[in-house]
């Protein structure tokens, strides 16, 4: 039976792109974030969204970048102002590395706390090292 995926033999081996990654032409991020291109090309020229460059100059979008174009739209229609925005979304980017940095220090301090929990040797316990002969 014929191959019609593409992926030939390496059928399992497709891992599909992040959301990090750059993707999306103009039209096609406009679409999905119900933006004119036009106020895309605005956005970024104001660094409210980075989007990345091809060889010949074009704009690529993530699904992230997206994600903050909508955020813009949202925050936007409610009346805020293209700054407040900025400063919005900043402070929401700290926000999320303030968690990840939580969670990272929950981590360790529950490895301490195994550490801590274990018994302590004393002189009535022995330890015996092995060591490979060669």
């Amino acid at each position: 039976m014929a191959d019609i995926t593409g992926l030939g033999s390496a059928q399992g081996s497709f891992v599909p792109p992040g959301p990090e990654a750059k993707v999306f032409v103009i039209s096609v991020a406009a679409e999905l974030s119900g933006l004119h291109p036009q106020t895309l090309r605005t956005y970024d020229r104001l660094g409210l969204v980075a989007a990345g460059r091809t060889g010949g100059g074009g704009r690529r979008y993530s699904l992230r970048d997206i994600e903050v174009l909508r955020q813009v739209a949202r925050l936007t229609a409610e009346g805020l102002g293209l700054e407040g925005v900025r400063r919005v979304i900043e402070l929401e980017d700290q926000v999320d590395a303030l968690r990840q940095r939580v969670a990272e220090l929950q981590i360790a301090l529950a490895a301490a706390d195994e550490v801590q929990n274990l018994p302590a040797l004393t002189a009535d316990n022995q330890v015996m090292v092995w060591r490979k002969r060669r």
